[in-house]
């Protein structure tokens, strides 16, 4: 059966390789960029029935606006694949103060699905970039108080993502499901290139994982739980993710940085 899949920062890398895989399978793509241009040329790639948002996810107003025309087209999003990120950036911190690796990597898929959330049926699937790069929070940090370089700051927005799909899940105990993903380390995206230097891995390792995560049945009760692609299965996250005064922290620091859209 079709599916309509949204998947963010899908103009290139890994989100278009996993638009392009699941187009292939007959789904309807909901495409998201930066850039026109660049949809315009990703949507022509994905072929199929696809669509195309423009929004910025370092400005969260974008993502509302996004949010809203979503809501506005469609009754039904059965699968949300939550792909932009970002690890090395010129320009740190938004006009507002926030680290833009936090906005981009944790508060505007949070933003994005909680406003979707109402069209996602309990059956449906969202579906969250890890990383195997995990580490605790700085919560002073997530809401702009202090500077961290580009490997700390990934590496806990990475931690926060994984923890906000622990506490997601745990409030939607009847779906849709929420499941955190690492597809793989060192895949051969941009991210990658730039940040690391190096070539990268074969990036369908990653696109793979995005799809079963979103459409196999062996996912179906994974919600509130972390894959680990890199050892091929269902892992325990960075240990913080364990520690409830640590969880209670970063939902905080993500619900204050981003109250003023509530």
């Amino acid at each position: 059966m079709s599916k309509t899949v949204l998947i963010t920062g899908s103009t290139d890398g890994l989100g278009l390789l996993t638009a392009k895989t699941l187009s292939a399978q007959g789904h309807r793509i909901l495409l998201h960029g930066r850039n026109q241009a660049k949809l315009e040329v990703a949507a022509t790639e994905v072929g199929g029935h696809t669509e195309s948002y423009v929004a910025d996810f370092s400005k969260l107003n974008d993502v509302e606006a996004m949010s809203t025309e979503i809501l506005e087209r469609h009754d039904r999003i059965d699968i949300l694949i939550n792909n932009a990120g970002v690890y090395r950036t010129p320009i740190t911190r938004t006009p507002d103060g926030f680290d833009v690796r936090f906005v981009v990597n944790t508060f505007a898929p949070w933003v994005l699905t909680q406003r979707l959330l109402s069209i996602i049926p309990q059956d449906g699937r969202i579906v969250n970039l890890s990383s195997a790069a995990q580490a605790p929070v700085d919560a002073k940090a997530m809401v702009g108080h202090g500077s961290l370089d580009d490997f700390g700051a990934y590496a806990q927005s990475k931690l926060a993502i994984t923890i906000w799909s622990q506490e997601l899940a745990r409030v939607l105990p009847n779906g849709p499901s929420v499941i955190a993903v690492n597809p793989g380390s060192l895949l051969a995206s941009k991210m990658v290139k730039e940040g690391f230097g190096v070539a990268g891995n074969d990036m369908s390792i990653g696109a793979d994982i995005l799809c079963r995560a979103a459409l196999d049945p062996e996912f179906a009760e994974a919600s509130g739980k972390y894959f680990d692609n890199d050892s091929g299965q269902l892992a325990r996250p960075h240990a913080a993710a364990m520690d409830e005064d640590h969880r209670i922290s970063v939902m905080k620091a993500i619900q204050e940085a981003t109250a003023n859209l509530r």
